[in-house]
């Protein structure tokens, strides 16, 4: 993992994670008697840092209460999709987990505490799987995605698979999760029922955006 500055003007510290292709962005935040200023994601520093484009199709956000998980989510491929997620008000633990059939960190996870002090924030390549936990009651979450939201093409893992060890439990707080993700197979199931991404298919798609 390396980290180093980048942009003149608003510096933001780029960290890239345990898993290939993932980053983590730290921006400048500039506060003063009105409360506070950041740029949260730029273009052409995305390109700088990571060495492709990222455009955005796409914008939403939830609303968690304390102990809420959402995820191992990640979307078919094709069509495949990128993330950039960010937390706008709040505290939650993120975390972005290789999914990638043929990835050379497959099935590794890397971590990133997101909150409204830092408006730090992660990019998942295309492939990569997306889970966080809230560790405050209303944590709002932005994603920044390369594509539709189409229903039918998300698909989940187990984020309480014990083969991945995610810590998603908090002390005090069962987990609190869809029935969705309740049901979702573990990683090993998702594998042998084929349903997860080919890693160099996510490797021509991240390069296409």
């Amino acid at each position: 993992m390396t980290t180093r500055q980048t942009g003149a003007t608003a510096p933001t510290t780029v960290r890239e994670l345990a898993v290939e292709g993932a980053y983590e962005f730290t921006p400048k935040v500039f506060p003063d008697g009105r409360g506070l200023f950041v740029t949260t994601y730029q273009q052409p520093l995305f390109a700088r840092a990571t060495g492709h484009a990222f455009p955005v199709f796409q914008t939403c956000q939830s609303h968690s209460r304390r102990g809420v998980v959402r995820g191992v989510h990640f979307t078919s491929t094709p069509p495949g999709m990128a993330k950039h997620v960010y937390c706008g008000r709040g505290r939650a633990l993120d975390f972005v987990v290789d999914l990638r059939v043929g990835s050379p960190t497959f099935g590794r996870w890397d971590t990133v505490q997101l909150g409204q002090d830092t408006f730090r924030s992660t990019y998942l390549p295309v492939g990569v799987g997306h889970v966080f936990v809230a560790l405050e009651d209303d944590t709002t979450m932005v994603y920044l995605m390369s594509g539709p939201y189409v229903a039918e093409n998300e698909l989940a893992v187990s984020p309480l698979d014990p083969a991945l060890g995610l810590p998603v439990m908090l002390d005090g707080v069962e987990p609190i999760l869809s029935e969705r993700d309740v049901a979702a197979p573990t990683l090993a199931q998702a594998l042998e029922a084929g349903i997860l991404p080919d890693y160099e298919t996510c490797l021509a798609l991240e390069a296409a955006l």
